[in-house]
């Protein structure tokens, strides 16, 4: 392993610094510890991440961005710590959920063209009638 690499899985971060470089609160964090999704370290009351934890935390975020639940997240990110064996398992799970969320999505994109139809066939119908009053 190189040296660049090494420092890299040996960087560690403050709860601000984590949040900060991740675009999180720092309740966030303390929300998903609590929930056991992340396990800092503790040097007194100073929370302090891994690399392991900032690994775990994208991915929970990009689940979350993706409209996973955290039970959802947590399983995909239980499956990360684990063996090597474990990745055709967490693809093919990761890749189920992803299925079923751009049904869901496709459907919403559906349902939202459809409003937007209505919509605007009620603002022309709006439009009409004042033009109708106008005159």
């Amino acid at each position: 392993m190189s040296a660049a690499s090494e420092d890299a899985r040996q960087r560690t971060w403050t709860v601000g610094e984590l949040a900060a470089d991740l675009g999180v609160t720092t309740r966030t964090l303390r929300h998903y510890e609590a929930e056991g999704l992340l396990t800092p370290h503790r040097v007194g009351q100073n929370r302090i991440y891994s690399a392991r934890d900032r690994a775990r935390l994208r991915l929970i975020l990009r689940g979350r961005r993706f409209g996973m639940s955290l039970p959802e997240c947590r399983e995909i990110v239980d499956m990360y710590d684990g063996a090597d064996s474990s990745e055709q398992r967490q693809l093919t799970t990761l890749l189920g959920r992803l299925d079923e969320i751009v049904v869901d999505l496709e459907h919403r994109q559906e349902d939202l063209r459809r409003t937007l139809a209505e919509i605007n066939e009620v603002a022309e119908q709006c439009r009409r009638r004042l033009a109708e009053l106008r005159e």
